[in-house]
């Protein structure tokens, strides 16, 4: 049974764009992006409301989401008083110029907005690259459990990032998937 899986995100240089591609090609899910002024498509709380799994995704900025995926968030409130997410699976992603940045913040205000909507959690699922012969290509290298973590050097244009960053993003949008069909 095919389930839908949509990737809402906001990315403001195109990197955690890149990232949202390549969960979307390992979920085989829709994206649907945040506009620079934090507005969704016409279309896009039909689709939301359709998904059987959303997974969130915003850059880290300033230890936090971007301000427009904190505007979708808060525009969900009207889906969280009729409990229109509740029981969805969920999952989030999240890239900034450093290696640590404060990303596990960005996760979990997007864990905890998931929670708010009463939605199941699905984490990386994936084993760190932290031994000593692990390289920055490894997949999972910066070793993020709760959600996908990348980062992207900020002289680095979407083109240029780190090969192992988009082979996780692409497992984890194929755990994201195996999920909502384990769970069908």
């Amino acid at each position: 049974m095919s389930k839908s899986i949509v990737i809402v995100f906001h990315s403001g240089y195109g990197h955690t764009r890149k990232i949202a591609e390549a969960v979307a090609e390992g979920s085989r899910g829709h994206l649907l992006a945040i506009d620079a002024d934090g507005n969704l498509p016409d279309d896009a709380w039909d689709r939301l409301a359709a998904a059987d799994a959303i997974v969130f995704g915003s850059p880290t900025y300033m230890g936090n989401v971007s301000w427009q995926f904190k505007k979708f968030a808060d525009q969900s409130s009207k889906v969280w008083f009729t409990q229109g997410w509740k029981d969805k699976l969920a999952a989030a992603f999240t890239n900034s110029a450093s290696v640590a940045g404060d990303k596990q913040t960005a996760l979990y205000t997007m864990f905890t907005l998931a929670q708010q909507h009463g939605m199941a959690w699905v984490g990386t699922g994936l084993m760190p690259s932290n031994a000593k012969s692990a390289q920055r290509d490894d997949v999972n290298y910066l070793s993020s459990f709760a959600g996908l973590a990348t980062a992207t050097p900020s002289d680095a244009s979407p083109d240029e990032m780190v090969p192992g960053d988009i082979r996780t993003a692409i497992l984890f949008g194929q755990r994201v998937r195996a999920t909502a069909e384990r769970l069908a």
